[in-house]
């Protein structure tokens, strides 16, 4: 098309160059008009229908007609799915909320306004953490320790519990699930009362029976072997009910409350001195000659309930003694770094299998039924070893490989770290 026009200019103009120029010239402002149609119909979010250029154009033209459809198509189906989740999330009686990296809401169902009391579009955009200002709720956001849902007071109605279980997904965006687990939080404490009044029904029974057996092996005197056997018998299992039973009283207490009371700063060199010595004296009934050790390799105190901690402590030190053989190793250890606290106990027992660890602090999980019963355990210190720790936002960890130990380490946050007493 250029060299028929440019021929022709040519020809009318005698010269060759400017009939070529003129030719091209003529040509580009053809092509920049077929261009301006194009900007056109893209600047009108290609609604209109395409516009008529021919050659190369149209095949231009027409590419982009084919994405355009496909996107719309891509469009209607993403629509068509976006509609499906919030139909099934609107079905659902959990509480869903989308937030971003930064904490913020974005997104969440009808269950979570009731529940929560969110309201739109005030809400949109607003840190969740200024929405649910309950302390606990704050630190379990912070710290993204998700693996354990987090059971709270409703922020609106205090008669109702709701349980916060949070995943994360994306680019740090979380999403934030909400279950009303009021029914269920009555039946668990009609279950701690119910198992409250019958232990304190058993335990005074129970201390008569323990009293009179001590005050007939007393006077037995001289008896029939087979009798004085009987009476000792009776005599160990009634200790062991006893010790259940405070046990019981204990876990249940324990269960009461999230959060630890009467917080003091707690000398955990002293203690472990102390736990030493009630752990040999724990060797000597045994007829053990264990080597109990510890380290201190941190004078920082620790703000905790006492009476609490040194439960929990005793429970793994008493463990370590009971399941590690007559010559064998105890090592309690106490250290802190910047991330906290930590109190190890370490022994050269048996050793654990892997598939039990998870379960150990379960009420009642026992690894080996006959030895734990020979041992005279309960089979819930370690479930309120468990409990201790989460009242004051600890957590445990468990190591061991069979035939050459276990190591049973808790964890304590920064920020129950003092440097003294009077911090």
């Amino acid at each position: 098309m250029s060299l028929i026009t440019g021929s022709l200019f040519v020809l009318l103009l005698g010269s060759i160059s400017w009939g070529f120029f003129l030719g091209l010239l003529v040509m580009t402002v053809w092509q920049l008009r077929y261009l301006y149609r194009l900007i056109l119909w893209l600047e009108a979010g290609l609604r209109d229908e395409p516009p008529d250029v021919p050659g190369a154009w149209a095949n231009i033209v027409d590419r982009i007609y084919q994405l355009k459809q496909k996107h719309t198509q891509s469009q209607t189906q993403l629509r068509h799915a976006l509609r499906r989740i919030r139909q099934s999330t609107s079905a659902l009686q959990e509480g869903i909320v989308m937030l971003d990296a930064q904490g913020n809401l974005e997104w969440w169902n009808p269950s979570a306004r009731e529940l929560l009391g969110l309201r739109r579009p005030h809400d949109l955009g607003m840190p969740i953490i200024n929405l649910l200002r309950n302390p606990c709720f704050v630190r379990y956001f912070h710290q993204r320790h998700y693996a354990e849902p987090i059971e709270l007071t409703s922020p609106l109605y205090r008669q109702h519990r709701l349980m916060f279980s949070i995943a994360e997904f994306g680019r740090s965006d979380r999403l934030l699930v909400v279950r009303d687990v009021t029914r269920i939080h009555q039946l668990e404490v009609m279950r701690q009362g119910f198992i409250g009044n019958v232990s304190h029904e058993l335990k005074t029974p129970i201390t008569i029976i323990q009293g009179y057996i001590e005050t007939f092996l007393s006077q037995l005197g001289e008896q029939p072997p087979h009798l004085t056997k009987a009476m000792y018998r009776m005599l160990l299992q009634t200790q062991r009910m006893s010790e259940l039973v405070n046990d019981f009283l204990t876990l249940l207490q324990l269960e009461t409350s999230d959060q630890a009371n009467n917080l003091q700063p707690i000398d955990i060199g002293q203690m472990l001195v102390e736990l030493r010595q009630s752990a040999q004296e724990l060797c000597n009934r045994q007829k053990k000659q264990q080597d109990i050790a510890i380290e201190i390799a941190s004078d920082v105190w620790l703000v905790a309930n006492e009476q609490e901690i040194f439960s929990a402590f005793s429970n793994l030190v008493y463990n370590a003694v009971k399941y590690t053989t007559e010559t064998g190793t105890v090592s309690l250890r106490w250290w802190t770094d910047e991330a906290g606290g930590y109190f190890a106990v370490s022994d050269t027992g048996v050793g654990i299998a892997a598939h039990h660890l998870s379960r150990l602090t379960e009420r009642f999980y026992r690894v080996d039924q006959s030895r734990a019963r020979s041992s005279g355990g309960t089979g819930l210190g370690l479930a309120i070893v468990k409990h201790v720790l989460k009242r004051h936002h600890a957590h445990l960890k468990i190591q061991s490989t069979p035939g050459q130990g276990s190591v049973f380490t808790c964890h304590f946050p920064l920020q129950a770290i003092s440097k003294g007493q009077h911090d």
